[in-house]
């Protein structure tokens, strides 16, 4: 299957006017025209293709996409609703209660505010909590608006409905809905409106009782081209002239909502949605358009644990982040309390991305220490005072989630090559420079981590025996040499030992930092000299991990790794002449990592990706 153009199935509900037609391309003799459906599975409007075939009979598994496989239906439905009088007052049921009560699925959704006349409106949940006998007294007094939010739309704005919340489309909307696969909806209040044959349309208070969100809705817009996010459906705005753009493991649907182009050599116009397989390679939007990109993306919640905060954010199976945030660890408390932290820092992060638990596949966390990560098992981290902590137990009771664990240098490790420097390999060394030198392994595209998670301690291999005492009791490790802490160390004692070097400038010994050799060696022969011998100690580890392994690429993280070239050339230098076998045997390519404070995260995120 190709790129495809779809041809919706249009709805002439009493509420509709005529702007789909007249100004946005839709052929149909429904009259008014209320809503296009331009992407559906549904039997209630099935989208077609230029043939006349339905996409339902027409498209594979192959070219829906791998992460539509777990869904026992077609997950989104596409339309556009023109609303030239105020829709209904109603709320969708969860999947849970509809799946019970109906032999349906419930209805999340969010809509984008494609037109608005002055003065058009949305209303949005409660303006404060409420209880079940208030909402009903006011659906009986015909009040019910009274206690909801009225927000004033204008074009481009957004706004998602969970399943639960009292919403109405008000007259003067123009609405991308981007909606769970449903058409189940509970009518509360319409305004006595009639049918075309008379009669007033059927109410279902009783039932929107029993599902209706009863709390304060605030609103919550996301930052960033990604509008909307649910396991059923991600929508991303994009904008401008020459979008180069590829699905992966999705189909994808764009939906233009303003200008005109050309996709794949296709006309694009206002009001046009195509089909993209999920098997197709790159294409291009050209034209200066505005579309909405919808496909399906997978959600985990990745958690960076230190010994001061918690880092923790939403990730997607591309890598990208949807929210993030920070509490603070508070280890002095306890471990069941930092558990508790987490959990709630997971609650957080699911307020701010409009997602509920079951939007995400679960929870990665990286935790600094021996880790086994097999029975989710702090054996022992002496960053936050454990000992045996079942940590990934504690935090599945309390969030209900799936949990791994992995100690924080591999899941960085992990994060750098699933999303960073390293996405175009499959072995992969990552080794960071920062008060330690830590690290991680990743082989065949896995984490390796040794019995019960106890390995890859990189940094404690020794490149000079008896030589610099370790933190770790032996002496002449890596992290004795290469560490940042050990460069400011060296850095210290030459300029205490030379008060001539022009490293002076920086005004006493408690001024030195990882940069600081860095910084004078072109100007300075001391700083130089400095520079020279860790780089040289750092080769020397580099070359033995090198030799073990063999991986494609060492991505260099932490602090230090910010010289860039002017460490990495040097390096790979020395790598490429002392490297087993040489230039005989594969090489080895060294890296600067790119995800910075993020590969933890990302990591935390990856450990729950197959």
């Amino acid at each position: 299957m190709q790129i495809s153009k779809l041809y919706p199935e249009c709805k002439d509900y009493v509420w509709g006017g005529e702007n789909l037609i007249k100004n946005y391309g839709k052929k149909t003799d429904k009259l008014p025209c209320a809503e296009s459906w331009e992407l559906s599975f549904h039997n209630d409007g099935l989208t077609k293709l230029e043939n006349g075939k339905t996409l339902l009979e027409t498209v594979t598994q192959n070219e829906l996409g791998e992460n539509v496989k777990g869904f026992p239906f077609f997950p989104v439905l596409i339309k556009f609703i023109d609303a030239k009088q105020n829709l209904s007052i109603q709320v969708h049921p969860s999947d849970d209660y509809a799946l019970k009560h109906e032999n349906s699925f419930g209805k999340t959704e969010m809509w984008y505010i494609v037109e608005a006349e002055e003065g058009a409106g949305i209303y949005l949940g409660f303006k404060n909590d409420v209880t079940k006998r208030e909402y009903e007294t006011a659906i009986k007094e015909n009040r019910l608006t009274e206690l909801l939010n009225f927000y004033s739309v204008k074009a481009g704005e957004c706004y998602f409905i969970p399943s639960g919340t009292v919403h109405a489309i008000g007259k003067g909307c123009l609405i991308c809905e981007i909606q769970q696969n449903s058409n189940l909806t509970y009518r509360v209040y319409d305004y006595g409106r009639v049918d075309k044959t008379g009669k007033q349309r059927e109410l279902h208070i009783d039932k929107a009782l029993k599902v209706t969100n009863l709390n304060k809705h605030v609103n919550t817009v996301l930052s960033g081209q990604t509008v909307g996010a649910s396991k059923y459906f991600t929508v991303k705005k994009l904008c401008g002239n020459d979008l180069v753009l590829a699905p992966k493991n999705s189909f994808q649907c764009v939906t233009c909502i303003g200008g005109s182009g050309t996709i794949d050599g296709q006309v694009l116009t206002k009001g046009d949605s195509y089909f993209v397989p999920a098997n197709s390679k790159e294409y291009i939007i050209k034209g200066n358009v505005e579309i909405l990109l919808t496909e399906i993306r997978k959600y985990y919640v990745g958690i960076d644990l230190g010994g001061t905060f918690i880092k923790g954010g939403i990730v997607d199976d591309l890598g990208n982040i949807l929210c993030s945030s920070k509490v603070p660890t508070e280890s002095q408390k306890g471990d069941k309390s930092v558990a508790l932290n987490i959990a709630n820092l997971v609650k957080s992060l699911f307020k701010s991305a409009n997602l509920t638990s079951n939007d995400v596949v679960g929870v990665g966390i990286g935790v600094p220490g021996m880790i086994d990560s097999q029975n989710g098992l702090v054996i022992y981290s002496n960053n936050l005072d454990w000992y045996d902590f079942k940590i990934a137990g504690e935090v599945e009771a309390l969030t209900g989630l799936p949990v791994k664990i992995a100690n924080d240098a591999n899941v960085a490790a992990l994060g750098e090559t699933k999303f960073g420097c390293g996405k175009n390999y499959n072995n992969t060394v990552l080794v960071t420079l920062g008060t330690g030198v830590g690290g991680g392994i990743i082989i065949d595209g896995k984490l390796f981590e040794g019995t019960r998670g106890a390995g890859a301690e990189l940094g404690h291999s020794v490149i000079m025996a008896g030589g610099e005492e370790c933190t770790c009791g032996r002496k002449g490790c890596l992290e004795a040499y290469a560490s940042a802490t050990a460069l400011i160390r060296d850095t210290k004692r030459a300029m205490f030992n030379n008060k001539d070097s022009k490293m002076w400038q920086i005004g006493s010994l408690e001024n030195v930092d990882g940069k600081t050799a860095f910084d004078f060696a072109e100007i300075d022969e001391t700083a130089k000299q400095i520079v020279d011998n860790y780089i040289n100690a750092l080769a020397v580890g580099l070359t033995n991990i090198a030799n073990v392994f063999r991986p494609e690429v060492i991505m260099l993280g932490g602090g230090v790794s910010a010289q860039g070239e002017s460490l990495v050339k040097p390096l790979q230098d020395i790598l490429n002449k002392n490297i087993f076998a040489g230039s005989k045997g594969p090489q080895v390519k060294i890296l600067t990592a790119t995800l910075g404070n993020s590969a933890g995260l990302l990591g935390a995120a990856a450990l729950l990706i197959d």
